[in-house]
């Protein structure tokens, strides 16, 4: 038995040195990504910004593993390779769209946030998570600027779209793992949604509305629900907050696509 299962151990090792263990982080990605090419219009290029951002992720991502880890042998030949592709990429896209530069206005700080928080036996707290969202958000304008169609109060309110749902991700999330059972942060959480719903409700259509009173169903229910089952036989684990967020993102996608702003 001991035979079979040391080489699966370093099978999934192995694999978790090239694919970071971070999965919400992959919504991360694809929401703001998405809501750019609904501000926009479908484009080949932003496939290109699509993997050079998924290559800067993983770079990032196996960066902070590596950091914590203490600097582990293993982690260098992935680091190179998504290293190249991240400069070769970003430079193809750099030298044909040059205002991508004004991205790193954003993207610099907040990485340097995100790296000292990957310092071992340093925790994740908040500012870490929403460095990442800021990191992230750079997407929306960035898909939408690739694809030649720029329309400035469109890029504005989808990025506000995309800012408000992975923010509000964040303390939802939050509220049921690492701050689980503290009752300020899950207020914070639905207190945080409550506010953007009805800015929603001011500035954008009723679609988005009812989206906002969803997103804020779940962040009150969460906390409930993970407070109730926290003593019985089956526990609100990360992997059933994983499926309620990844149903969220879908439902933003949907809304952002079929109820243009």
């Amino acid at each position: 038995m001991t035979t079979e299962v040391l080489p699966d151990r370093r099978r999934a090792a192995a694999r978790h040195v090239w694919v970071p263990r971070q999965h919400g982080a992959w919504a991360m990605l694809l929401v703001p990504f998405l809501l750019g090419v609904a501000a926009s219009r479908p484009s080949a290029w932003q496939l290109v910004l699509a993997v050079a951002a998924l290559a800067g992720y993983l770079a990032s991502a196996t960066v902070q593993a590596w950091a914590r880890a203490r600097r582990p042998r293993e982690y260098r030949t992935p680091l190179l390779v998504y290293g190249v592709v991240f400069g070769a990429l970003g430079t193809l896209l750099v030298v044909v769209f040059p205002a991508l530069l004004l991205s790193l206005v954003v993207v610099i700080p907040t990485e340097i946030a995100v790296l000292q928080g990957a310092r071992p036996g340093t925790p994740r707290d908040l500012a870490n998570s929403v460095a990442q969202v800021a990191q992230a958000l750079v997407l929306v304008p960035a898909a939408a600027y690739v694809s030649g169609e720029v329309d400035g109060e469109r890029i504005v309110a989808y990025t506000g779209v995309a800012a408000a749902y992975l923010g509000g991700t964040v303390l939802v999330v939050r509220s049921v793992l690492r701050e689980r059972g503290n009752e300020r942060f899950a207020a914070l959480s639905v207190g945080f949604h409550v506010v953007v719903t009805a800015l929603a409700l001011w500035l954008l259509p009723i679609a988005y509305v009812v989206l906002g009173v969803a997103l804020t169903a779940r962040a009150v229910a969460l906390p409930v629900v993970q407070r109730r089952r926290s003593s019985g036989p089956r526990p609100l684990r990360p992997i059933h907050v994983g499926m309620v967020e990844i149903g969220a993102s879908i439902a933003v996608v949907v809304v952002s696509f079929a109820f243009p702003i």
